[in-house]
């Protein structure tokens, strides 16, 4: 229908690009599986032909997730083609993604090809890929910058060649909204055939007018929009799709294009790319943010007191984010807890269940009150199943600002145990070395971060760090109410990620 804007989301191989972020397989899967529940209509899985771990990914998601197109991107060269449609050919609904630059700056400096040259390649590229049978996506890298008659000449060379979808990339945040919208509306008076495809937009956040620029194209008649969940990607980001899809959502009257999105998915979503990036959420973040639906000011909580809508344009329940109904503790049961993760939209196993039980009863002999976002931290940090080679079994500390810091770090590997003292500059650096010692080999740590989970002095820290290996970057997250035991599990997921990325 054409009042339905299909929603293109990228997070798994554009918002990967994101420098410090690299998600194993499992990983992938998991929020494939969760983009699915959102609703996306094409999961772009990865770059196929980029690395083996890239390949694998995408050849799970085309085997395991059947609503969406599954897409995997690919050059237009006959080797990358090949390479995303052996990963793809398991989809139900396979699309081939072909690109190449068509902007006289990146012909002249990164391509060095005529504008001949690019409109053949993407001619015998896209026809190439059609004649495998899956859907065909054409982008334009550097559209926005693109000489306007050649663009013309491209897209309709390539739709003749079979192109089911046409998109048009902002690739570098250059465009302004008005100017933007006056680019879709010239291709579509322009292109011969382009009524006879998807039109499609990726936009870029350098300028920070991604989704204002995505917005301008939906006003103008595109079919498809791409981005990314809370707006990660390469340098600025990319469109954020929460960001679109509640714009549309809350302002159908104005723009009259709608979404097939399960709305009340976006949050757990949300929370799900965060987690296993390690890209934390800024607070005033639109949509998403803590404090998106918070209300400080004093006239402002007596306006939402007496009127919800007099400052809430949209509310919490319509992403998916609950209010607490229920308080949750120590004595509280099985079946209560199970009844809260069921409101808070985990669909878990019995196993995952009891595991995440027993999790929340030791939290709960620490703190008096259990609070949703605990229980969703308790749940994430586990979100992902990948062999436990080290686990952590105890550790002392010793630390005060006259002595060195010391650590004792006992950890389980297998059936046995293996115990290590070392110092630090701090406890959670004597901590660290400990554990290296344990593991017998020294891991780089490229960044290290925290942030308390809920509010007061029990409240959760969780930790996030990422480890490199070999020129890879490995994340991961740790919460406890004890900020070095945090660390500690977030250095030791990181590490069994390393592990086991690197015995594959």
């Amino acid at each position: 229908m054409d009042d339905i804007i299909r929603v293109f989301d990228t997070t798994l191989r554009d918002g990967e690009q994101s420098p410090g972020v690299s998600l194993n397989t499992e990983e992938k899967l998991e929020i494939a599986r969760q983009l699915e529940k959102l609703g996306v209509d094409v999961i772009e899985a990865g770059f196929p032909i980029a690395s083996k771990g890239d390949f694998e990914a995408v050849s799970a998601i085309a085997r395991e997730v059947r609503r969406p197109a599954i897409c995997g991107l690919c050059r237009a060269v006959k080797a990358d083609i090949d390479r995303a449609w052996e990963a793809l050919k398991e989809a139900a609904h396979p699309r081939i993604h072909v690109f190449i630059a068509t902007s006289d700056i990146h012909l002249k400096y990164k391509l060095k090809m005529t504008r001949e040259d690019v409109l053949k390649a993407s001619v015998e590229s896209v026809a190439y890929a059609k004649s495998l049978g899956a859907e065909v996506q054409f982008s334009a890298e550097d559209a926005s910058r693109t000489d306007l008659e050649y663009l013309y000449q491209v897209f309709a060379a390539v739709i003749e060649a079979g192109a089911d979808v046409i998109n048009v990339p902002d690739t570098v945040g250059y465009a302004v909204p008005d100017e933007f919208g006056a680019l879709i509306r010239g291709i579509k008076e322009n292109v011969p055939g382009i009524d006879k495809v998807q039109l499609s937009v990726h936009c870029h956040n350098d300028l920070g007018m991604a989704t204002a620029n995505s917005l301008a194209a939906v006003q103008n008649g595109i079919q498809q929009v791409e981005g990314t969940i809370n707006g990660i990607g390469e340098r600025a980001g990319n469109a954020a799709l929460e960001e679109i899809i509640m714009a549309l959502n809350t302002r159908r009257d104005y723009f009259k294009r709608a979404v097939n999105i399960d709305t009340t998915q976006i949050y757990r979503t949300s929370m799900l790319v965060a987690h296993l990036t390690g890209m934390d959420i800024q607070p005033n973040k639109a949509i998403v943010g803590a404090n998106a639906f918070a209300h400080e000011a004093g006239i402002h909580q007596h306006g939402v007191l007496s009127e919800r809508s007099t400052y809430e344009i949209m509310t919490p329940e319509s992403i998916g984010l609950k209010q607490n109904k229920m308080v949750l503790g120590k004595l509280s049961g099985r079946h209560a807890f199970e009844e809260r993760l069921k409101e808070l939209g985990y669909n878990l196993s019995q196993d995952e269940i009891n595991a995440a039980f027993e999790r929340f009863k030791d939290l709960a002999d620490k703190k008096k009150v259990v609070l949703d976002k605990d229980i969703e931290a308790l749940v994430t940090e586990k979100a992902i199943k990948i062999p436990e080679i080290y686990a952590l079994d105890q550790f002392q500390i010793s630390s005060g600002n006259k002595v060195t810091a010391t650590a004792t770090v006992r950890l389980k590997h297998g059936d046995q145990f293996i115990e290590e003292a070392a110092c630090g500059d701090g406890p959670v650096d004597a901590v660290f070395n400990a554990i290296e010692r344990c593991i017998g080999r020294e891991v780089p740590l490229d960044d290290y971060g925290i942030r308390a989970v809920t509010e007061g002095k029990d409240a959760l820290g969780e930790v996030t760090v990422r480890v490199r290996n070999d020129g890879q970057v490995f994340v991961g997250k740790g919460v406890s109410t004890d900020i070095i035991e945090a660390s500690a599990r977030a250095y030791i997921d990181a590490i069994n990620k390393m592990l086991y990325e690197t015995a594959k």
